[in-house]
């Protein structure tokens, strides 16, 4: 399944990815947001299982912000599982 995510409260305004029938998450991307950390993230999540992601990832937040890109890629997963 192919998820595109309209984040709220970051810099990045959406994140896609795909989600197997295994529940492996591939081919992370965020639209806008800090390039090189984002990248990153991408990088060491890809094909791990969505609920893992979401147990490392939860809860992070960027600076003053109560959320951050990686919390908000949490959100889009635990909507589509």
């Amino acid at each position: 399944m192919e998820v595109v995510y309209k984040t709220r409260g970051v810099c990045a305004r959406e994140i896609h990815f795909e989600l197997d029938d295994d529940k492996k998450i591939h081919n992370v991307s965020f639209v806008g947001g800090c390039n090189g950390n984002l990248k990153a993230i991408s990088k060491l999540i890809e094909g791990m299982d969505a609920t893992k992601v979401v147990e490392i990832l939860e809860g992070n937040t960027c600076g003053v912000k109560p959320t951050s890109c990686a919390d908000q890629l949490t959100k889009a997963i635990k909507e589509n599982l």
